[in-house]
């Protein structure tokens, strides 16, 4: 009896022991040396991406045919207890939707999407789970993902960045923005004068570099420093809003 109970711990160990090797290993989008490409039509001038869980890149590209995107798709999954992993892509009406199903026992997957957007459209994004990176673009720009990285770059039109868990990240000419994450930090980079930023973090850094001009500064910290380098006004129309539970808030001259 000792012997059986014994040999039945030894391969429950081994179980686990593999379950935490294959899921230790990391499924890499990157790894895909094949997307797959696809071109949708885009009835009007607004786009909703929604997505479940996939690392995201937006772009706004002058050379699209007006009334379609271009999406390209990178997958990489493993099941080894459960069905097959697989991704889906649809589009209806504005919105288009990316879906991947990767579970079992033993489950590993990524995807990525790049999203090639014409000029002159508005876009929206809801991802459940991953990094969302967009540029290039004018129209208003709205980004919400659960958990992951937001960076946007390149860009003029108005943002409203908000993550859960990770960086946000801005460098850009925008005039209106809107930035919030629950853990991490936020540095938002302007080359022109902005109407009004409004930056939250709950637990992490907030920096806002702004080109020289008198502003009128709010700023809050629950545990950290606060460093307001930019001449200040009541009176200005240049509004600035900076706060965070923990980390330090500093507003400054650009460089």
């Amino acid at each position: 009896m000792a012997r059986t109970v014994t040999a039945r711990v030894a391969l429950a160990a081994g179980a686990v022991a593999l379950i935490a090797g294959v899921s230790a290993c990391g499924a890499s989008a990157a790894d895909d040396k094949d997307p797959e490409q696809r071109s949708f039509a885009l009835q009007g001038k607004t786009l909703t991406i929604d997505s479940d869980d996939s690392a995201l890149e937006i772009v706004a590209a002058d050379d699209h045919e007006t009334g379609r995107i271009e999406v390209t798709r990178w997958f990489q999954g493993t099941v080894a207890m459960g069905k097959d992993p697989k991704v889906t892509w649809s589009m209806r009406d504005d919105t288009l939707k990316l879906r991947m199903q990767c579970s079992g026992v033993v489950a590993d997957c990524a995807a990525k999407h790049r999203i090639e957007v014409p000029r002159g459209v508005t876009v929206k994004v809801e991802d459940g789970d991953g990094s969302v990176r967009a540029r290039g673009f004018e129209d208003a720009l709205s980004i919400r993902t659960g958990d992951g990285s937001v960076h946007v770059t390149d860009s003029s039109g108005p943002l409203d960045l908000k993550t859960g868990d990770g960086s946000v990240r801005a460098e850009v000419t925008s005039r209106e923005v809107r930035s919030e994450t629950g853990d991490g930090s936020v540095h938002l980079q302007l080359g022109a004068v902005p109407d009004r930023v409004e930056s939250r973090s709950g637990d992490g850094s907030v920096t806002v570099e702004v080109p020289e001009a008198t502003y009128r500064v709010t700023t809050e910290t629950g545990d950290g420093g606060v460093d307001v380098s930019v001449p200040r006004a009541d009176s200005s129309s240049h509004v600035i809003t900076a706060r965070t539970g923990d980390g330090k808030v500093t507003v400054r001259t650009a460089n």
